[in-house]
């Protein structure tokens, strides 16, 4: 009886106090937080079982390793829900009256508070491991972001367009397992080689084509009001950015860690797959940087 009583209770705060209309964003926040502190730690447990090579790995080495899991983890998940609430809810569905952009949900709403609890998460491991975990363009992406995700799930205006930039997220965990593929010794596997060629697909898509769609969108509805043009701007342009930046600065930092000299190139449309490229002397666009299939400069 009084374990049930506590439980009644306990039940009771969680719905006046916790999952309270207002206080969703706070709770949700913190509950990204100890996801993400979840995630890492369940990727440190896994990868010891199943890795062998985990134990030889520098300290370092295998925070970023812990870190990158815990990254892959929040991409799927954040992936997954702005799939699911673009396409396959009326939310943001254009049969509903009202400017789209001040639609807003609880599990909107909810998601994007766990996607700032990751930001704050992995923005707080930078700092506190800096530069190891990446240098000044990794904190300008992750503040961008935190700044855009958290003014729309505190405002509830313009989430439409921030689910449809998080959808780009789902190019993370491609990045993430090429550096895995990488630091476990697998560079000339065909397993690299496969996940490059995935990555220079999602990409295309998730990142060209979609923030193509994404301004038309916005073109369409930037007549609705002066208001609602006004703001997108702010958390999107942000967002969308930062995304750009970041991405680069990866791939030039995986470079860096990488062979100095050359590196086996898959060039389409231009030759073999058996060609060299000078990094240093490497011209590449954003898309094709993330799959290291460049343009030899010294033909």
């Amino acid at each position: 009886m009084a374990m049930a009583a506590y439980s009644n209770q306990a039940q009771a705060m969680m719905r006046d106090y916790l999952l309270a209309d207002p206080l969703v964003p706070y709770t949700s926040v913190l509950i990204g937080v100890f996801l993400c502190k979840m995630a890492y730690d369940l990727t440190r447990i896994l990868s010891s079982f199943y890795f062998k090579g985990y134990s030889s790995l520098t300290k370092i080495q295998r925070v970023e390793w812990n870190n990158r899991g815990m990254s892959s983890a929040h991409a799927i998940f954040i992936a997954a829900v702005s799939v699911y609430l673009v396409a396959s809810t009326d939310l943001f569905s254009d049969r509903l009256n009202g400017p789209i952009t001040f639609r807003s949900s609880i599990i909107s709403t909810s998601a994007l508070g766990v996607s700032v609890g990751y930001f704050i998460t992995d923005l707080a491991m930078i700092f506190w491991l800096f530069p190891s975990l990446g240098g000044m363009e990794y904190v300008l992406h992750h503040t961008l972001s935190l700044v855009a995700i958290a003014y729309t799930m505190l405002s509830g205006e313009g989430q439409f367009y921030t689910y449809m930039i998080l959808i780009s997220e789902t190019t993370t965990p491609e990045i993430n397992m090429r550096w895995f593929l990488d630091t476990a010794g697998l560079k000339k596997s065909s397993a690299y080689l496969i996940n490059g060629i995935l990555i220079f697909v999602v990409w295309l898509v998730a990142r060209i084509f979609l923030f193509l769609y994404v301004f038309y969108h916005i073109y369409l509805h930037y007549s609705q009001d002066n208001e609602d043009a006004r703001i997108w701007l702010l958390p999107d342009t942000d967002r969308a950015v930062g995304a750009l930046c970041h991405e680069r600065n990866v791939v030039y930092e995986d470079f860096e860690r990488g062979d100095e000299n050359t590196v086996e190139m898959v060039i389409i449309g231009l030759g073999s797959a058996d060609q060299k490229c000078n990094l240093t002397g490497c011209s590449c666009c954003a898309a094709l940087r993330v799959t290291r299939i460049c343009e030899v400069m010294n033909i």
